[in-house]
């Protein structure tokens, strides 16, 4: 089993101001990593990740800088490369990419993007992954796939880090697969892989869902030889002595599910102090999960946990 790390998530709008006193606050309180997501259209995430990333480096030394996770088909793997190794070198090497195939359709549809069927998505995230672990190494690089062509080119500058950890996020077989195969960590994301059109049979359907991806990863890991820590962002939750309704009923609200089949699912965390950190190791002991983000807006309330699970 992997030690724990944790980092915190600004998933919500936020000012310039804000954004500098959360990312301190997280790495006065111990966290690992500062993260954002990455929509054009989706409500109240105003800020683009990496140039909030690269604010965010200024006011930092220690903390991993991520964006979790960076729609792939937003932006050129070329153009990607240079941002991210731009970022790394500013901040001494605290650059972690995330990446992703991309969900959200509006965040492609309103801009006038093209989103393409999921299987596509997936291949040319493969090919991005190529072109920007080749582009990193700093010597002339030529690539010709089916949907990306770069040719004779050299990425400058170069990352302090190269290749950059990278984590990829998904919830089927074969984006999780490639995530498996490519990357340092797999994220488990809430979405329930296509085709699950019974997930919500027994009680703790989404806990039950996460068991099939964790045999998904099982499979992929033993057929490629990898062992990637496995990462999970809690998106619900918070420190209570009482009930957790409160705290889950807008997520559910937001799923089309009800509180109660929120139960086991590993994108919410609530309770006391010590029934998180029991639920924690839970998760690790079923599902193998090491790396744990936590929202930025309760950054200092899970700050105990976070500090118990520290090295263990």
């Amino acid at each position: 089993m992997q030690q724990f790390r944790f980092g915190v998530n600004l998933g919500s709008a936020a000012t310039g101001a804000q954004l500098l006193d959360c990312a301190r606050l997280a790495e006065d309180l111990g966290y690992a990593a500062f993260s954002l997501s990455d929509h054009l259209a989706f409500p109240g995430t105003d800020l683009a990740p990496l140039v909030s990333l690269a604010a965010v480096a200024a006011v930092t030394r220690r903390i991993e800088l991520q964006p979790l996770v960076l729609a792939n088909d937003l932006r050129h793997p070329a153009v990607l490369a240079k941002e991210a190794a731009t970022l790394d070198l500013l901040s001494g090497g605290r650059c972690a990419l995330g990446l992703g195939a991309g969900w959200y359709g509006p965040d492609f549809q309103a801009p006038g993007i093209p989103f393409h069927r999921p299987g596509v998505r997936i291949a040319r995230l493969a090919e991005a992954i190529a072109i920007l672990r080749g582009l990193h190494r700093g010597d002339p690089f030529d690539f010709h796939g089916e949907y990306f062509r770069v040719t004779a080119m050299t990425g400058t500058p170069r990352p302090l880090r190269s290749p950059l950890p990278l984590l990829l996020g998904g919830s089927g077989p074969k984006m999780l697969a490639l995530a498996v195969r490519e990357a340092d960590t797999v994220a488990l994301t809430l979405g329930m892989p296509l085709g699950m059109r019974d997930w919500r049979h027994g009680p703790a359907p989404y806990a039950q869902a996460t068991d099939r991806k964790r045999d998904w990863i099982r499979a992929a890991a033993a057929a490629s030889g990898t062992a990637p820590e496995i990462q999970t962002t809690v998106l619900a939750g918070g420190i209570t002595d009482g009930g957790a309704e409160a705290l889950l009923a807008p997520l559910a609200a937001l799923v089309g599910a009800t509180v109660q089949e929120l139960a086991g699912c590993p994108h919410v965390l609530a309770g006391s102090v010590a029934q998180c950190i029991e639920t924690l190791l839970q998760w690790r002991e079923r599902w193998g999960i090491s790396y744990v983000t936590l929202p930025a807006a309760r950054a200092r309330e899970f700050a105990p946990v976070v500090a118990a699970l520290h090295g263990r």
